[in-house]
């Protein structure tokens, strides 16, 4: 290994431009610190919140994407101080397919047995994704992110039907629109940027169609007012709504969308207090898009393929955001979905213990005492808003026979129902192997919260050997050693 620990970061978003920023300052300031390996797929740091445009787009005001522009300078000007100083290096476009966990003689970290362990992270880089690199590291940080929950339901694989993730990433990204009128709808706190950005930027938003009822948030009244500035930023994007006359529909939902070629209309109907669909209150909104989105889930493939523990759905961490495995951090929506505020607290935490730990030093807690307490609140506001924010009860019921739930292998809800009423199919794993749902590319991460709705089990990990698709080439020489990258 190399004279100084050396820490791989994978992830450039909130958590993770927090975490090497962190890990660096520890660096400097002491006559041996770690050095830091930034990885990320991305062309530029920032993730999905601070998602930046191409540079060749040449934007002339990209603050107008962000509410948080202020905090995303912070990080963006320490990251190139400490990749100037040569403290962190960044490296874009690497796709990390596998972490490796190897035994090891050197300085790598220790477990409770006293044996000592490497890590070597795969990537693929180039036009193609195909050209493979390794980057060999003392310790590992996780600061993998989430992705969508996509939930189905009649009309849903339309062209112009579109995640409100995706929809927002377009804007930030490409400065595109995906249509002339869109609907904005399904649950949680990422509708309200999605809706106020696209109107922003010309779009005629129909409405903002939120299943969510007003009053579930007074009966979390003291866990919402306990972050002031949340409240703020929630009355800013009111404000903007109505600024921009978009109709804001509460306690409703996308029945089904419409169209032959392309999306033509959505239909949206109330929902009584169960959740179901009060009969006779459904109304069709013209629209070209339909930007959908249902709440997150963590990123855990490699955590998974680590051994880490996992809680749930997120991976388990200590309050130094340790995972069970030594030598391995997480941070950020991997350990939880959580938003921007929390990664950024976890990110620092995760930092500052790693560079001590891996200089064989006790980390002080004092030493991330604010983000400690940032962290809390935050979980706090989270979980509060976890139970306000939830799909409907019966969204299953608006999955006919004839939807498709599985995108990739084309299985229907209705070959769904068969399996587990016909067939004895009792988890998603079996429908898998009855239907062919979740064998397609994506392994089920599209299609894998659906079925296991329609199949009424608990959506539990799939543990998968690689975290993204991988040639066959690759896999044949990885670890030869002309493809390390020190």
């Amino acid at each position: 290994m190399t004279e100084r620990p050396h820490l791989a970061v994978i992830g450039a978003g909130p958590a993770g431009l927090a975490a090497a920023a962190a890990a660096a300052a520890a660096a400097a300031a002491a006559a041996h610190g770690v050095r830091v390996t930034l990885l990320d797929s991305a062309a530029r740091a920032g993730g999905q919140f601070y998602r930046q445009p191409a540079a060749e787009l040449r934007a002339a005001r990209p603050q107008a994407l962000h509410h948080r522009w202020r905090t995303w300078q912070r990080l963006s000007d320490t990251l190139a101080r400490h990749v100037e100083a040569g403290r962190v290096s960044h490296l874009t476009d690497h796709h990390i397919w596998f972490v490796e966990r190897r035994l090891d003689e050197g300085d790598g970290a220790a477990d409770r047995s006293g044996s000592r362990h490497s890590f070597t992270v795969h990537a693929l880089v180039g036009p193609e994704q195909e050209v493979p690199v390794e980057v060999r590291a003392d310790a590992v940080l996780l600061a993998t992110g989430g992705y969508e929950k996509v939930l189905p339901f009649a009309g849903w694989t339309l062209p112009g039907v579109l995640t409100a993730g995706g929809a927002q990433a377009m804007l930030k990204g490409s400065l595109a629109v995906p249509g002339r009128t869109a609907v904005v709808a399904g649950t949680g706190p990422l509708l309200l940027p999605v809706a106020t950005g696209l109107a922003a930027a010309g779009v005629e938003v129909a409405a903002l169609v939120e299943s969510a009822a007003p009053k579930a948030f007074l009966r979390r009244t003291r866990a919402i007012a306990a972050q002031p500035g949340k409240v703020v930023e929630g009355a800013q994007y009111a404000a903007q709504l109505l600024r921009h006359r978009v109709k804001l529909l509460t306690r409703h939902t996308v029945v089904e969308a419409h169209g032959d070629e392309r999306l033509e209309a959505v239909t949206v109907a109330a929902l009584d207090t169960d959740g179901r669909v009060c009969p006779g209150t459904e109304r069709r909104l013209v629209c070209d898009t339909l930007a959908v989105g249902h709440g997150m889930l963590p990123h855990t493939d490699l955590a998974e393929t680590l051994g880490c523990r996992l809680e749930g759905l997120h991976v388990h961490v200590d309050d130094e955001q340790r995972t069970d495995v030594p030598g391995v951090w997480a941070a950020g929506e991997t350990t939880g979905i959580g938003g921007a505020d929390l990664a950024l607290a976890e990110g620092h935490i995760a930092g500052r213990s790693a560079a001590a730990r891996l200089t064989r030093a006790v980390p002080d807690p004092h030493g991330w005492a604010t983000a400690a307490k940032s962290r809390t609140r935050s979980r706090k506001f989270i979980a509060a808003l976890d139970t306000v924010y939830a799909p409907p009860a019966s969204w299953t019921d608006l999955v006919t026979d004839d939807t498709i739930v599985c995108r990739c292998e084309e299985v229907t809800g209705g070959a769904i129902r068969e399996a587990v009423a016909g067939l004895g199919a009792g988890d998603v794993r079996t429908v898998k192997l009855l239907t062919r749902a979740g064998m397609g590319w994506c392994q089920g991460r599209m299609c894998g919260p659906a079925v296991a709705g329609l199949a009424g089990c608990e959506l539990t990990p799939s543990r998968r050997p690689f975290a993204r698709p991988v040639p066959l080439g690759v896999l044949a020489h990885a670890g030869e050693d002309e493809h390390a990258h020190q």
